[in-house]
């Protein structure tokens, strides 16, 4: 008999909620809309900033006069500090609400992007780095739980997917950017255009109204006559009740995530560098297969996020990241264009498709009642363990070579290619594995629990007004926490 996890792939269709996408959609208000997009492009201006270092290795190598792999360590220090952001922008989140945490998070943003710009030293950029990485941090998590608790359940998924390629959007316009405004005015002005859009989306999101789930746990609060002080002792009290609860599936969120940051740091980081050095591509044309593999990766996580909603969130993960391995041949042994840009598209296609999930995914997983902080805090922390991707693959070709024609001579060269086929491969199915083992907790009506700050709000049980209506935990909830625990 197979094992329950493996059984249980596929959600039940007394578990689902899918009346239907189109209706959904008519019944969402402005402010619905508004929130989403609000969340959206936040996390759209968060890919924008990470990127702008990786497009522009180069030329920050000629400016400061240090190597690529020198250049890669302001990446690997933006990884290594996103964890600490999201702890901390993930707890004011959701102590205090998904609003002003979000504003003040793209603010600060807004100033160390500005900051980047105007740096005249390695020492200084890599300082600035490290403490945008902090704020960088919060964004995915309050991005993410900003966007998704306000909608219908039939919706998420397609949300999920779409809300995720926010970043491979903002990797998109900086490639644009890089292709277009950098080529003739110097590498700064990436980092310039950067903190404009962050600074827009903090006026955005100040404009448009705080999340329902938190106007209502307020005015309870209110009505009870209960203090700042006395909530933030709930808070404290019920984020160790949670802990005490819940440590097995953060230390699975945490292995979950530590694989798809490698898969997607893996497959882009170095992914201009790589076509410029082992396939002797321009800067130019190395610029077009990244937006090309964009496109792949919009498309995918868009259609990868509609499809969990019908066929679970871990089997439409394991069918993208099975595309991913399936593709790994023509990411590195073409050598024409039009070859390699077509195996951008579909590894891209795959990764970014079961990076779609990943924002419902961990939301349903999540302790309701928080939301921003557990999944902000696993990716993170994911992030963190994989920081040293870009690294890993500069300092492997360095000492793997390979010889191309260049200028009708050949030419000794790093082999990126064999590196990012080899660590893609492992990590595509590291993350397979673990994404079978896992839990599910499909169509979870978070939306109707407690908040972090009232009391009970630990607990999975703790709903609105203690009202059993707001849905109980599903059949298939308790089997997979008892499966998992097991």
């Amino acid at each position: 008999m197979a094992p329950y996890f493996i059984k249980n792939l596929v959600p039940r269709k007394g578990n689902t909620d899918n009346s239907g996408i189109i209706p959904a959609l008519a019944r969402l208000t402005w402010v619905q809309w508004a929130q989403f997009w609000s969340g959206w492009l936040a996390w759209t201006c968060d890919a924008l900033d990470f990127f702008s270092v990786s497009l522009t290795v180069t030329a920050l190598g000629t400016q400061f006069g240090k190597s690529s792999q020198s250049i890669t360590t302001a990446i690997t220090l933006t990884l290594l500090f996103r964890s600490a952001g999201a702890v901390i922008f993930g707890i004011l989140s959701d102590r205090f609400g998904r609003k002003w945490p979000l504003v003040i998070n793209l603010i600060i943003c807004c100033v160390l992007e500005l900051g980047t710009g105007f740096v005249q030293t390695f020492s200084q950029f890599l300082a600035v780095r490290s403490l945008f990485g902090i704020a960088m941090g919060g964004i995915w998590g309050l991005s993410s739980s900003n966007a998704l608790e306000n909608l219908p359940v039939e919706l998420r998924g397609l949300a999920s997917g779409i809300l995720q390629q926010g970043y491979a959007v903002g990797y998109l316009l900086a490639s644009v950017i890089n292709l277009t405004i950098v080529a003739h005015h110097g590498w700064r002005t990436l980092f310039y255009f950067g903190a404009c859009i962050s600074f827009f989306a903090a006026i955005i999101r100040a404009l448009v109204p705080e999340s329902e789930v938190f106007i209502k746990a307020k005015e309870l609060e209110r009505a009870r006559g209960a203090s700042a002080t006395s909530k933030t002792k709930v808070f404290v009290h019920e984020t160790k009740e949670m802990l005490k609860l819940h440590w097995k599936r953060c230390i699975y969120a945490v292995l979950l995530m530590t694989g798809f940051n490698f898969l997607s740091h893996g497959s882009q980081d170095l992914y201009p560098t790589y076509l410029e050095v082992t396939k002797g591509f321009s800067s130019h044309d190395a610029t077009v297969a990244t937006i090309i593999g964009n496109c792949g990766a919009i498309a995918g996580g868009a259609i990868a996020g509609w499809g969990s909603q019908y066929i679970g969130r871990r089997l439409m993960i394991i069918i993208c990241v099975l595309l991913v391995g399936a593709f790994i041949p023509l990411w590195i042994l073409p050598s024409s264009f039009s070859a390699l840009a077509a195996g951008a598209f579909c590894v891209q296609f795959g990764v970014q498709g079961a990076w779609g999930v990943i924002p419902i995914q961990l939301a349903e997983l999540s302790p309701p009642a928080f939301r921003a902080t557990f999944p902000g805090v696993a990716y993170q922390l994911g992030n963190m363990v994989s920081s040293a991707s870009a690294q890993i693959e500069a300092t492997a070709g360095a000492h793997i070579k390979t010889t191309i024609i260049k200028n009708g001579q050949p030419e000794i060269v790093n082999d990126y290619a064999t590196v990012q086929g080899i660590l893609i491969g492992v990590v595509a199915a590291y993350v397979v594995v673990v994404t079978i083992v896992g839990p599910e907790n499909h169509a979870s009506h978070f939306e109707k629990h407690k908040t972090a700050f009232e009391e009970g709000g630990g607990h999975d049980d703790a709903f609105m007004n203690d009202e059993p209506g707001g849905r109980p935990r599903s059949i298939r909830e308790v089997e997979d926490e008892k499966a998992f625990s097991a």
